[in-house]
């Protein structure tokens, strides 16, 4: 479930429960509004309109509740300036070089770094099963540190980014080819 919808749900619920629970009748302007309203539906919705009723009605028509549309409830609603922007990075055989088609990507993570100066992200570098350990080790951290590097071109403070290599001890594709190279030549970008 997406967080605008689980929001969403969430204000649905809440006002359920407010709603629910109170017992008062309503006030003159109370009133005044829902016949306006109730005006405005029939007007649009022509003359079946006025046997259904929108509002609850308690004793002689009194107005005990009002249901509340979605619109009208004004709330905060996060949204995920990142969301659908790639999080991982790959690299050429022995190579620690960005491509050219990750630097949109990284421009985006470095907008957003830069106007939320208190986050932080740490860059994990890996490489694939080719090569000794610790060659990997060195290749991993130089692939990190070149997206570090061009995060910091983009104006993200150095503070923000942390550096780690797993070389190539984290695979995420098992096998000894070249798809299962490539998908392991990367850096991943994780948010703290």
């Amino acid at each position: 479930m997406s967080v605008n919808k689980l929001g969403k749900l969430a204000v649905i619920g809440f006002s359920t429960a407010i709603i629910a629970g109170c017992s008062t009748t309503a006030t003159e302007t109370d009133t005044s509004t829902v016949a306006e309203a109730t005006d405005s539906s029939v007007q649009s919705e022509g003359a079946d309109a006025s046997t259904d009723q929108s509002f609850g009605a308690g004793q002689e028509g009194s107005l005990t509740s009002v249901i509340v549309e979605d619109e009208a409830v004004a709330e905060e609603v996060i949204v995920d300036p990142l969301a659908g922007v790639e999080t991982v990075f790959y690299f050429d055989f022995d190579k620690s070089i960005v491509r050219p088609e990750s630097r949109e990507a990284l421009a985006k993570h470095a907008q957003f770094l830069v106007n939320n100066p208190d986050a932080r992200v740490v860059l994990e570098g890996h490489a694939d099963e080719r090569g000794t350990r610790e060659y990997n080790m060195a290749l991993g951290e130089r692939r990190a540190k070149a997206i570090s590097r061009y995060l910091t071109i983009q104006g993200v403070a150095a503070s923000q980014i942390e550096t780690v290599s797993f070389g190539e001890e984290v695979p995420v594709a098992f096998g000894s080819n070249s798809d299962a190279w490539q998908l392991n030549r990367r850096v991943e970008v994780r948010y703290e």
